[in-house]
C-alpha cells in the first residue's frame, strides 16, 4: 500500500495479498473468491497501487452507485486524503476524479462508455470487477469488453475479478485458466432464527414490524432489515411506529439522495440505535456499523423481460440461497449475531442455489446499442460467462433498427453512436436526440428523467393509484413549490427524493444536449414524445366502455377504474404492469394521432386488402392504413387489382370448398373421366380428387376468375374448360381413345360410360341391345372391362356382369326366362349370339 496509508485495524484479505500481489506479476487475469467483510473491496485496490507494473490508474467496478461511493470515501480515509485526490469515483451524476487520481471506482455503465471512446483504455493498468458474483448486465458487458481489449490491443492490462459466492473455477476457466486466490475470511458466528410458516404476500410487512420490534427488545446492536423495495419500506417504516426514544428508523434505497444514504450507513451515536430498511442495495460490498442483528423477508423485486412482450416487469421474487446468505452474513460481521429469516427453514433448500444472471432475463436493447458502438454485431465474437440469449437478443437488434440505431448492414449508424453517449435506454434516447430536432428537446429531457426514475406521485390513500396521466408529472416537476398543491389536486402526493433526482437528472441531460431552461411548451406535446419512445405501444381504444385498449404491437391495455385517460381515443403507454391477459396502463400521455402521422416518425403503412365477404358474398377491396395492429383507416378500393381479386376468391373457394362452383354435368363427367384414367395411371394423369383440387386453385382456375367478384358470377366460370386447360395437348388427345364418354353397341345407340367409380366404369345397356356381342367392351386401351348393367326393356337392371361372354353361356337363360314372362311381346331368341340386336321397343310387325 502507499507509504501515506494510516494504520490499519487486521482484515482476513490482508492474509492473501502477497499471493494475490504475485498472481498478477505473472498473469495478467486473476480471480479473488473472498466471503462478505474480507476486506476486498477497499484493501486490495490500495494493495496494488504500489506494484512495478501499475503505471497507471486502478479502474474497480461497482455494481451499485451506493457502493461505489461508499468505496472511495473509505479508501480516501484511510489515506488520510479527500475524495477525489489518490481515490475518486464516478457514478452517473456525480465525478470526484482529478489529475492526481489513481484508483476510480465507476458503477453502472460508466466502463462501457470508457471501452467505447478508448477501445485500448490507455492510462488504465487494471480493471477491477468486485462483486461480481451479482452478475449485473454492465459487470457481464463490461469484462468482455475488457477482455476483447486484453486479447487484441492490451495483452499487458491485468483483469482482476473479485468475488464473494460465484463458482470461482468457472470464471477462472473463462479468462483462460487464470490462477485463483482464496481468502478463508473471518466471520462471527451467526444464529438463525426461522419461521414455522412464510407469511402470505399481504402479511409480509406486519410480520416484518413485528419481528423488528421482538429483535429491538431481545438482542443488542443494530438491526438491518431486507425489503423488496421502497414501497415495502415505506410501508414497514409507518408500521414501526412508537419505538424507543433511542432507536431511529433509516430507509435505505437506490432512490434516495446520497446524504440519506450516507446517514443510513454511518455509525449510530453513543448511546442510540438504529434499525435499516434496505433493498437488496446493502447485501455486498457495503459495511453499515454497528449491524448486530438481519430480519429477512427473502424477498426481492427484480426485472424480467418478455420478449413476447417486448416489456420489463419487475417482479416479486424469492432470493437464491447465495443471496440469502449474504445477508446473513451481515449480522456477523463485527461480532456474533443473529438472523431472522422469515421463511421456514424445510423451504430454504428449495431456493435457487444462485441469483441468476441478470443478462439471462433482462432487455438486451442496452447492450446490443454498447455492443453496435463498440463495433461488435454478433455478440459471440467476444467471450461471455452466460452469453446473450439469441431470441431476446435479435428482438433487441430489431428495435434499435426501428428507432435508426443500426443501419441497413446491421452497423451502427451516426444517430446510434449519439444515442450510446446518453446515459439513457435506447428508447429514450431516440426520443431526446429527435425531440431536440423538433424544438421539443427540453421537455424530452423532463419525461426522459421521469422515466428514468421511481414514479414521483404516490396515491394519497392505498391501495388507489395515482392518476397515469404523465402530464400531470411534467407540471409537478416544473411546479417548483406548488408541486405539492398540484398533486393534491388529483389525489396524489409528491415523492420529493425522487422529485430531486428527476430534476437533477433532467438538468444534467440538458446540460450534455447543449440545452438551456426546458421550452415553454406544457405537456400538450408529451403524447407525440412518448410515441416517438415507444411506437409499439401507441394504443387504440377499444369499442364501448370500460377503459381498454389495443397496442401496436398487438396485446392489450387496461386502465384501473376512474383514470380520466380512459376515455381518450388514442394513448401512449410509456409504463405497463399487472399480471393478467391484459396489461395495466401505469404511466401514459394521450396521443393526438393526426399530429403523430404528420411528423412523419409514425411507422406507418398501407396495404391494399381483399378479403372474401361471406355474408354477402363478394370480394371486397379496401386500402388499410396501419399503426402496427392498430386500424386508423379503411378506403373502399373501386378497381382493385384482377388478380388480387382473383387470388382472394380462391382463398374463399379453397375454404368454402368446391361446392362454391358452377358443376355442369359435362364438367362432373369430365372429372370422373379423369379420376378414372388418374387411378390408372397416377404419374401419367393429373389428381383430380377434391384436396388435389383445392390445392392447386391457383394453377387450374385462377386464369378463369379474372373479372369475377360476385359468388352469382362464378356461375359464368366453365369449370370443365378450367379442367381440361391442365391437360396437355397429348393427354387432350388420348383422353377419348382411354376414357370414351360413350360406347357405341350393336344395335347402334351411342351409350354414355359412367365413370363415378373409378376403379370400375359401368355402362347400363338394354340387355337386346347387345345381341350378337362376344366380348366385353373395354376402356382404357383395353386394360379395363366395363361394368354391364344389363337392363330390361323398362330399363330395370336385370343383371350386373364384367363377363359377357359368359353371361351368354350361363345366366341369359334363366335371365330369359324371366323376361319372356314379364315382357311377351318383345323377342328373346334362345341363341342370342345369333339375333339380330334392337334398341326397339317391340318387335316389328
Amino acid at each position: 500500500m502507499p507509504s501515506k496509508t494510516l494504520p490499519l485495524p487486521p482484515l482476513p484479505i490482508d492474509d492473501v495479498l502477497p499471493a494475490l500481489r504475485d498472481a498478477l506479476r505473472g498473469r495478467s487475469s486473476v480471480v479473488l473468491q473472498a466471503p462478505p467483510g474480507a476486506g476486498k473491496t477497499t484493501r486490495v485496490p490500495l494493495a496494488l497501487l504500489g506494484e512495478p507494473w501499475v503505471d497507471g490508474r486502478i479502474v474497480m467496478l461497482e455494481p451499485r452507485r451506493l457502493a461505489a461511493r461508499a468505496a472511495a470515501r473509505h479508501m480516501a480515509r484511510l489515506l488520510d486524503e479527500d475524495v477525489g485526490a489518490t481515490v475518486g469515483y464516478r457514478v452517473r451524476l456525480d465525478t470526484r476524479v482529478s489529475r492526481a487520481t489513481r484508483i476510480e471506482v465507476v458503477t453502472e455503465g460508466i466502463l462501457t462508455r470508457m471501452l467505447q471512446r478508448d477501445p485500448a483504455l490507455d492510462g488504465t493498468s487494471a480493471v477491477i470487477f468486485d462483486e461480481f458474483h451479482e452478475r449485473s448486465l454492465h459487470a457481464d458487458l463490461g469484462l468482455a469488453l475488457a477482455l476483447q481489449t486484453q486479447s487484441v490491443l492490451r495483452p499487458e492490462l491485468r483483469l482482476l475479478v473479485m468475488s464473494a459466492t460465484l463458482d470461482g473455477e468457472r470464471v477462472a476457466r473463462m479468462l483462460g485458466d487464470a490462477p485463483v486466490v482464496t481468502s478463508a475470511g473471518r466471520s462471527w458466528p451467526v444464529e438463525v432464527r426461522w419461521r414455522a410458516t412464510r407469511p402470505a404476500p399481504r402479511e409480509v410487512e406486519a410480520a416484518t414490524a413485528l419481528t423488528v420490534r421482538e429483535a429491538i427488545r431481545t438482542h443488542d446492536g443494530d438491526v438491518l432489515v431486507f425489503l423488496p423495495g421502497a414501497a415495502e419500506i415505506r410501508r414497514v417504516a409507518n408500521l414501526l411506529g412508537g419505538l424507543p426514544d433511542d432507536v431511529s428508523v433509516r430507509p435505505l434505497h437506490g432512490s434516495m439522495p446520497p446524504e440519506a444514504q450516507d446517514a443510513a450507513i454511518a455509525p449510530s451515536p453513543v448511546g442510540r440505535r438504529k434499525v435499516v430498511l434496505a433493498t437488496n442495495i446493502a447485501e455486498t460490498s457495503l459495511t453499515i456499523e454497528g449491524i448486530r442483528v438481519v430480519v429477512d423477508t427473502g424477498l426481492a423485486r427484480v426485472p424480467r423481460f418478455s420478449p413476447r412482450t417486448a416489456m420489463t416487469r419487475l417482479t416479486l421474487a424469492r432470493v437464491s440461497r447465495a443471496s440469502a446468505t449474504q445477508r446473513c452474513g451481515r449480522a456477523g460481521r463485527l461480532g456474533p449475531g443473529v438472523c431472522h429469516r422469515l421463511w421456514p427453514e424445510h423451504e430454504h433448500h428449495h431456493l435457487l442455489p444462485d441469483t441468476p444472471a441478470e443478462i439471462l432475463d433482462a432487455d438486451l436493447a442496452p447492450l446490443a446499442l454498447e455492443l453496435a458502438a463498440a463495433g461488435v454485431i454478433d455478440p459471440a465474437e467476444l467471450t461471455w460467462l452466460d452469453p446473450p440469449p439469441d431470441a431476446t437478443y435479435r428482438q433487441a437488434r430489431e428495435l434499435l433498427a426501428s428507432l435508426g440505431a443500426l443501419g441497413g448492414d446491421g452497423r451502427v449508424t451516426a444517430h446510434g453512436r449519439r444515442m450510446a453517449e446518453l446515459p439513457l435506454h435506447p428508447r429514450l434516447a431516440h426520443m431526446v436526440l429527435r425531440a431536440r430536432e423538433l424544438s421539443l428537446g427540453g421537455l424530452a429531457c423532463d419525461l426522459a428523467a421521469l422515466l428514468e426514475e421511481r414514479d414521483v406521485l404516490r396515491a394519497a390513500a392505498a391501495p388507489a393509484r395515482p392518476d397515469a396521466d404523465v402530464r400531470l408529472r411534467v407540471e409537478v416537476l416544473r411546479g417548483a413549490g406548488s408541486g405539492d398543491t398540484i398533486a393534491a389536486a388529483h389525489g396524489a402526493t409528491v415523492d420529493h427524493d425522487a422529485l430531486r433526482r428527476v430534476r437533477l437528472e433532467a438538468r444534467a441531460l440538458r446540460a450534455s444536449l447543449g440545452l438551456g431552461h426546458p421550452e415553454r411548451s406544457g405537456g400538450d406535446a408529451c403524447g407525440l414524445l412518448l410515441a416517438l419512445a415507444y411506437p409499439d405501444r401507441v394504443a387504440q381504444r377499444r369499442p364501448g366502455a370500460g377503459g381498454r385498449y389495443l397496442l401496436a404491437n398487438g396485446r392489450g391495455a387496461t386502465f384501473d377504474d376512474g383514470q380520466p385517460l380512459a376515455t381518450e381515443p388514442y394513448v401512449v403507454a410509456a409504463e405497463l404492469g399487472g399480471t393478467g391477459s391484459e396489461a395495466r396502463v401505469e404511466l401514459a400521455a394521450p396521443l393526438a394521432i393526426d399530429d403523430w402521422l404528420r411528423s412523419g416518425d409514425a411507422p406507418l403503412t398501407r396495404d391494399d386488402e381483399l378479403a372474401w365477404d361471406a355474408d354477402a358474398g363478394v370480394v371486397r377491396a379496401r386500402v388499410v392504413e396501419r399503426l402496427g395492429a392498430i386500424v386508423l383507416r379503411e378506403i373502399p378500393d373501386p378497381s382493385p387489382d384482377p388478380e388480387a381479386v382473383a387470388a382472394a376468391l380462391v382463398d374463399a373457394i379453397r375454404a368454402g370448398g368446391l361446392g362454391m362452383l358452377a358443376w355442369s354435368e359435362d364438367a362432373s363427367r369430365l372429372r370422373e373421366r379423369l379420376a378414372f384414367l388418374h387411378a390408372l395411371e397416377p404419374s401419367a394423369w393429373p389428381d383430380v380428387s377434391d384436396d388435389a383440387l383445392l390445392a392447386t386453385l391457383d394453377a387450374w382456375l385462377a386464369p378463369r376468375l379474372w373479372g369475377v367478384r360476385r359468388r352469382d358470377e362464378l356461375a359464368r366460370v366453365d369449370v370443365g374448360e378450367a379442367l381440361r386447360d391442365r391437360l396437355t395437348r397429348q393427354q387432350r388427345a388420348a383422353l377419348d381413345d382411354l376414357a370414351p364418354s360413350h360406347v357405341v353397341v350393336p344395335s347402334g345407340s351411342r351409350v354414355r360410360i359412367d365413370y363415378a367409380t373409378p376403379d370400375a366404369p359401368v355402362l347400363a345397356v338394354r340387355l337386346q341391345e347387345l345381341f350378337g356381342a362376344v366380348e366385353t367392351p373395354r376402356v382404357g386401351g383395353g386394360r379395363v372391362p366395363l361394368t354391364l348393367h344389363l337392363l330390361s326393356p323398362a330399363y330395370r337392371p336385370v343383371q350386373v356382369t364384367r363377363d359377357l361372354a359368359g353371361f351368354w353361356r350361363t345366366s341369359y337363360f334363366d335371365v330369359r326366362r324371366e323376361l319372356r314372362g314379364r315382357y311377351p311381346k318383345h323377342e328373346w331368341p334362345e341363341d342370342p349370339l345369333a339375333a339380330q340386336p334392337t334398341a326397339r321397343a317391340k318387335r316389328r310387325s
